[in-house]
């Protein structure tokens, strides 16, 4: 029962596809309910929550900006009653040299990776920590540990990912509110296409992965189901790397 996250209801941004997919369809498998945010309908995933058994609500949110994030949480809220577990997902990536990057692709990553995050995050967390319960879980990465090559933008948000986490946390943990993230190491998905696509680099990445392979976005769901579960009751403010080994090399 530890792991039972029945009539709850959990907010996923991002979940059309990827991480962000697989996250949302293990927090339904676990008993939760699904409301997807993002740009692009969530149709497959909400059939797939929808076929476990659970109510799913997709809500068209542009998080490139804070503008759409009071109206998204209000209709969730409005379907749900409640906000249980919120799964800050949504992310983009710009690759260039970092002398080359222009302002606006450093904007265009700051302000839905991080700027947006953190919006939503206070939004939804009112009402959390006006009842005492919740969780949060951010999805950070590897590039909140490491510097990375050529995605300075991407490097400097993450980075703030977990930090905001932990002040976050800091806050709220006395209230009731915990406040994590998960780091996922390299994860097949459209974000990392580029690598996937390309056989040098693709081979590098494996061979320094202990576990020998790409992660899957199936692999981030289980801990994020432990994250939002009362089996993390007592866990603030923490990166939890689900890397395959990456940073233990």
């Amino acid at each position: 029962m530890m792991f039972d996250l029945s009539g709850t209801a959990a907010l996923v941004t991002g979940a059309n596809s990827g991480i962000g997919q697989a996250v949302a369809l293990a927090l339904a498998a676990a008993g939760a309910d699904i409301a997807t945010v993002g740009r692009s309908a969530a149709d497959a995933t909400g059939a797939q929550v929808q076929a476990l058994g659970r109510r799913w609500l997709d809500v068209h949110a542009d998080l490139s900006t804070t503008a759409s994030v009071p109206g998204a949480v209000a209709t969730a809220l409005e379907t749900f009653g409640t906000i249980d577990i919120l799964v800050n997902n949504a992310g983009i990536i710009r690759r260039a040299d970092a002398i080359d990057m222009t302002e606006a692709d450093w904007d265009a990553v700051q302000n839905t990776n991080l700027k947006a995050l953190f919006f939503l995050t206070q939004a939804v967390a009112r009402p959390m920590l006006a009842r005492g319960s919740g969780k949060i879980i951010n999805i950070a990465s590897m590039l909140s540990f490491q510097g990375g090559v050529r995605v300075p933008g991407y490097t400097a948000a993450k980075s703030g990912v977990a930090g905001l986490t932990r002040a976050l946390a800091n806050e709220w943990a006395a209230h009731g509110v915990n406040v994590n993230a998960i780091a996922p190491g390299y994860i097949a998905t459209a974000n990392t296409a580029a690598l996937q696509a390309d056989p040098t680099r693709s081979r590098q990445i494996v061979e320094r992965i202990p576990a020998g392979r790409w992660g899957r976005p199936a692999d981030i769901g289980g801990a994020a189901v432990f994250l939002a579960s009362p089996a993390a009751d007592y866990i603030n403010g923490h990166v939890l790397a689900v890397d395959g080994g990456w940073l233990a090399r």
